[in-house]
């Protein structure tokens, strides 16, 4: 990890909780994110196979960094259930320091941290 590792946040999409809850504590156990905050109730409309769909499903807004974003994807493909995962990820251009240091801090590889 590097001290100016850039924060970045990534949202994802599942069907339901319990699906939410085992993304998000794989990806926090595995150092891959610092935290996985989990939205319900969130509605999705969109096109797939044809047909307009509208679901209820599950936001995952992840906070990690640019530098583990590789591996998280790698990650995230291999356990999420939905052929097509969403996977987009937002830049963090500033915030409390003291919390994004913590964000970096949360994903560095073991014996790497500060």
């Amino acid at each position: 990890m590097q001290a100016t590792d850039s924060i970045v946040i990534a949202l994802t999409t599942c069907a339901d909780d319990e699906t939410s809850r085992r993304i998000a504590e794989t990806l926090v156990g595995e150092r891959l994110a610092t935290c996985v905050n989990r939205i319900r109730d969130v509605r999705s409309t969109y096109y797939w196979d044809g047909r307009l769909q509208d679901d209820s499903e599950v936001l995952l807004v992840i906070k990690t960094t640019e530098s583990r974003l590789p591996a998280l994807q790698e990650r995230l493909k291999a356990i999420h259930p939905y052929e097509l995962p969403e996977l987009v990820v937002i830049p963090v251009i500033g915030g409390n320091e003291a919390y994004l240091q913590w964000v970096r801090e949360g994903v560095a590889e073991k014996g790497t941290s500060k």
